[in-house]
């Protein structure tokens, strides 16, 4: 599902109308947006009750979107609910930290064991020697990588709204107007990421080209690969902390 695959013409009528019934039609019809980035935070319905109240906070984002879109933002509804979606969901994880102390712990530990064992040995480490490393066994280490992928924030996760009256295109800028050393800044970025991403082993790369550019869910991903949803989680956990330290070191 791609991002924009919201009714035009439910969002047609809402904006022409600005009806209650029009607003309630817009929302039900853009729910699936929310279902989908929830997946793409690595949130499922296996959670349970927990899932439930992530549902909820999604919901009340992409009501806030409908409520405050305006087209004269220069955006798509759906890229801009989609801000608002994930931003309401991610803020709420951090207000309730749902990180135990202990996985906390761990989640630290093996990135700070990721970093000092790249330095060592210039290569990504293997679970195995993260485990010897942290004098632990390898299952904890993959249970950490499954706390860091869940809760920690992704390579797409927005940035926070500091100020819930901030218009959307205030903080992207106008679309049309490029500052060239802004630009440059960002083509330097990205030769920066593409060159540490084929650092990675050659499955942690097509996971991340698949999440990200193929927008797959971890389950979707998985069946291409024909391994475990969860074992997808821990890759795409392992690129992404892999990532940062190749880059902080550049």
């Amino acid at each position: 599902m791609a991002v924009q695959d919201i009714s035009t013409a439910a969002l047609e009528v809402y904006l022409a109308t600005r009806s209650p019934e029009a607003r309630e039609q817009l929302v039900l019809q853009s729910v699936p947006l929310v279902r989908y980035l929830l997946s793409r935070l690595g949130i499922t319905p296996e959670l349970g009750s927990e899932y439930e109240d992530l549902l909820h906070q999604g919901l009340l984002g992409l009501i806030e979107a409908v409520d405050r879109y305006d087209p004269q933002f220069g955006t798509r509804f759906s890229t801009y609910a989609a801000v608002r979606i994930r931003g309401k969901v991610l803020d709420y994880l951090r207000s309730v930290d749902w990180m135990s102390r202990t996985a906390r712990q761990r989640v630290r530990a093996i990135q700070k064991a990721v970093e000092e064992l790249w330095l060592k040995n210039q290569r990504e480490p293997t679970d195995e020697e993260i485990a010897a490393h942290l004098k632990t066994d390898v299952d904890t280490v993959q249970r950490g990588l499954m706390d860091s992928n869940r809760f920690l924030l992704s390579l797409d996760a927005p940035t926070e709204m500091d100020n819930e009256d901030s218009d959307l295109h205030d903080r992207l800028g106008d679309e049309r107007q490029i500052d060239p050393q802004e630009l440059s800044l960002d083509e330097e970025l990205r030769r920066q990421l593409a060159d540490a991403i084929r650092t990675l082993p050659e499955r942690e790369q097509l996971v991340l080209s698949l999440y990200y550019h193929d927008e797959l869910n971890f389950k979707e991903i998985g069946k291409v690969l024909g391994i475990s949803e969860s074992r997808v989680c821990q890759l795409h956990a392992r690129a992404l902390i892999n990532l940062k330290v190749v880059m902080s070191h550049e």
